[in-house]
């Protein structure tokens, strides 16, 4: 039966590519695959056209046998690292999925098609590929000879709904306590970086405290795939592009921060400092542009003056640069975790951290205050410095 139906699709398949010129490149609606299917000249029920149309669908624009976990409400991730190896995190840490993707060559097709989906090449030659697919999905993917036979693939799931922060304090992801902290800091235009492991839910607390802007204000925000969806009345997003396959066209992160300094912007903000970039924001935030928020991978709030540093470092920027302009520009450094309690992992705001100068100038991020996914939160050494500026509850030991 899979045969069958893997015949059919493959027919409709065949069909778009000589058609495609009368079509310029538009994807069918459900009507016009159904149509396709049913002049392959077999006769099928309503019940199978309908599932057939589906299965069709996911083949020819989706993920294939992955759509249907994508499709899934609350997936925020799906890897494939084989052909019998599919897991999924649906907000809880991975585990295994029951779907098999044939063999070796079936996974490596599907990687090749779902990065010509997001506009990319994925071969020999170039055998690593970061793509956005048409439906906001991020890819990431490799094939052999990088990795073993086959393909190595990673879907990240775009969700356009946004949490906003009273979901996250139900959620356990955010303490009461700390909620009216996170809408002060909004609220007085303090300059945010929420940093955290992958996985942890920085841009969905990003997102949220996005929700927190003020409705007349202008957000222009850059990223290199499009992740964040706050719920908004006015905001820019500016997506990086890639240099195509001969090497033109690219737009990086540095020049999107630069371009939306010139946008008019009242909120600028960064999905993630990886690179370069860091020294344009926090040139930014040192020019008058309060009140900007942007995400970084980090294990802690203390290390974060190191990576800060690191990242500065490839755009010529020495350590007491680094200082000047962090501390000049940066308020607070919000940190999460992924913390596993018995057979789940849940993601939750740990730390509060307060940007300050240090012994001879240097950088430093000390811990205003830490909660570890229960309970009540407790006081850091800087709480008190932290309390001054901005409310917190409860005082340093």
């Amino acid at each position: 039966m899979r045969g069958t139906r893997q015949g059919l699709v493959d027919g409709v398949r065949d069909r778009l590519v000589r058609e495609d010129g009368q079509r310029d490149g538009r994807a069918l609606d459900d009507e016009q695959l159904a149509q396709a299917l049913r002049a392959s000249g077999r006769v099928l029920g309503t019940t199978a056209l309908r599932e057939l149309t589906r299965t069709a669908r996911a083949e020819l624009y989706g993920a294939g046998p992955l759509q249907v976990l994508l499709d899934e409400p609350g997936v925020t991730d799906v890897l494939v690292n084989g052909p019998d190896e599919v897991w999924v995190d649906r907000g809880a840490g991975v585990e295994r999925a029951d779907v098999r993707l044939g063999g070796p060559d079936d996974v490596r097709a599907l990687a090749v098609r779902l990065a010509a989906a997001g506009g990319q090449r994925l071969d020999d030659a170039a055998p690593v590929v970061d793509a956005r697919l048409p439906d906001g999905t991020r890819l990431h993917a490799l094939v052999a000879p990088v990795c073993e036979a086959g393909a190595v693939i990673s879907l990240r799931v775009l969700r356009p709904h946004a949490f906003d922060l009273a979901a996250l304090v139900r959620a356990g992801t955010v303490p009461p306590a700390w909620e009216g902290v996170l809408r002060e800091l909004v609220a007085r235009r303090a300059s945010v970086l929420v940093s955290g492991g992958t996985g942890t839910g920085k841009t969905t607390l990003l997102a949220a405290l996005l929700a927190l802007v003020p409705g007349d204000e202008r957000v222009v925000c850059v990223e290199e795939a499009r992740e964040l969806a706050p719920d908004h009345p006015h905001v820019v997003p500016l997506t990086a592009r890639r240099p195509n396959v001969e090497g033109a066209g690219g737009v990086d992160l540095a020049d999107l921060v630069r371009a939306a300094l010139r946008m008019r912007p009242d909120r600028i903000v960064l999905g993630e400092c990886r690179g370069a970039e860091v020294r344009e924001v926090l040139m930014a935030l040192n020019t008058g542009h309060e009140g900007g928020l942007a995400t970084i991978h980090a294990n802690d709030v203390e290390v974060v003056p190191a990576r800060l540093e690191a990242l500065a470092a490839l755009a010529g920027m020495d350590r007491a640069a680094v200082a000047a302009q962090a501390v000049g520009g940066l308020d607070v450094v919000l940190h999460l975790r992924r913390a596993r309690r018995g057979t789940t992992t849940r993601r939750h705001l740990a730390q509060i951290g307060l940007v300050r100068t240090g012994e001879r100038g240097a950088l430093r991020v000390d811990v205003a205050a830490t909660w570890g996914g229960a309970g009540v939160p407790v006081a850091g050494p800087a709480h008190d410095a932290f309390a001054r500026r901005w409310s917190l509850p409860g005082r340093a030991g």
